[in-house]
């Protein structure tokens, strides 16, 4: 055998690997070729899922829509009022500011003698003596009678009983038994006082504005403009939210202008908290369970009222609000049939859902929302 010729391990074995290599690389390139020019392979583009029906649903629902506002709102004891004296000599003693004064209580003493607090609505405009009559004469045995003492009838006929009464009455409060009331002696309010704030000091003039002062029943004000205060009529329900996130029912119990504003002028608006700023009418607000509101005074409050009410109307969330090309809008109702897109008209907008009206449109369907 010539030892020129190739062995069958040798050189002629490597060129057909190699040509059998090159195979291998044109093979790739030509599917790399094919990809590129769309025509199939690993690179081309999957085909897209036909969508079928909205990414998810929600249900047509039933049900009352309320649209609610919400107001700042001050909780105190109301504006105060003046308290004016009739009595003579100088002022001795004055309660403490936040005082709660009752009938039958002091709310001043001049030269050391007791100006005491009665209830009512008419002013002490005149003494009372044996044989004066009136609805003034009335009020005040109602009052007498009201702190204990007996032996006289409540009728607008002051009566020798009626005098005897008040000696006793006077007796008890260290004043002269004349058995006539003196009127500077008596003031009337229409209930317990809280002592707001002292107009005048102990040794000034007693005869005056001395104090001024408020119920003792906390209660809601709010400020708001005339044309935003169409819903504040008394007996109207709200909702009054405290510092602490306690919700307790409240009722309108007056409307009226506002308070004086404080010096330095009016405070700008708070764009956090409508009914701040500019006020043209004051709400007062009464709440019956005083006990929830626990010890707070003088704090800001939320008040809500409902400013519109629709009951048992069509609903979907607004999200599912379609606009359509021709105006208006439609929903996309889905079912085990398909989709189909039913136009609707809207009504009340509220809590993230809107009234609707449909063709078709029922109560339990499903319409498509943002998935």
């Amino acid at each position: 055998m010539d030892s020129t010729e190739p062995s069958p391990g040798g050189p002629a074995r490597r060129r057909l690997r190699v040509v059998a290599g090159a195979g291998l690389v044109l093979a790739t390139l030509a599917v790399t070729g094919a990809a590129t020019l769309g025509l199939g392979g690993r690179g081309a583009d999957q085909p897209v899922a036909r969508r079928t029906g909205p990414a998810a649903t929600a249900t047509v629902t039933r049900q009352t829509l309320v649209k609610t506002v919400t107001l700042a709102g001050e909780l105190g004891y109301g504006p105060a009022a003046p308290l004016t004296s009739a009595a003579a000599g100088t002022v001795t003693w004055l309660p403490e500011v936040g005082t709660t004064v009752r009938r039958g209580e002091a709310l001043l003493r001049a030269d050391e003698l007791p100006v005491v607090l009665l209830y009512g609505f008419l002013p002490m405009y005149r003494p009372l003596s044996t044989g004066v009559r009136g609805s003034d004469v009335r009020q005040f045995e109602r009052n007498l009678a009201a702190l204990g003492y007996r032996g006289f009838t409540v009728d607008e006929e002051f009566s020798a009983s009626t005098a005897g009464a008040v000696k006793r009455w006077q007796k008890d409060l260290e004043l002269p038994e004349t058995g006539a009331v003196d009127r500077s002696r008596v003031l009337y309010t229409p209930g317990p006082v809280r002592i707001a704030q002292r107009l005048t000091r102990v040794g000034a003039n007693a005869t005056g504005d001395v104090l001024s002062y408020t119920g003792n029943t906390r209660m809601v004000t709010v400020s708001a403009q005339a044309a935003e205060a169409g819903w504040a009529t008394k007996g109207t329900r709200v909702t009054v939210t405290l510092p602490t996130g306690t919700s307790v029912a409240g009722q309108v119990s007056a409307v009226g202008p506002p308070a004086p504003a404080a010096p330095g002028g009016r405070a700008a608006p708070d764009p956090e908290r409508p009914g701040t700023g500019g006020a043209a009418v004051q709400v007062t607000i009464a709440v019956t369970d005083q006990k929830a509101l626990g010890g707070l005074a003088g704090a800001g409050v939320d008040v809500r009222y409902v400013a519109q009410e629709r009951k048992k109307v069509l609903t979907v969330p607004v999200t599912s609000l379609l606009a359509l090309a021709e105006g208006g809008y439609g929903v996309e109702v889905t079912d085990p049939g398909g989709t189909r897109i039913v136009a609707v008209q809207v009504g009340l907008f509220a809590d993230g859902r809107v009234e609707v009206q449909g063709t078709g449109l029922t109560e339990g369907l499903s319409v498509g929302v943002p998935g």
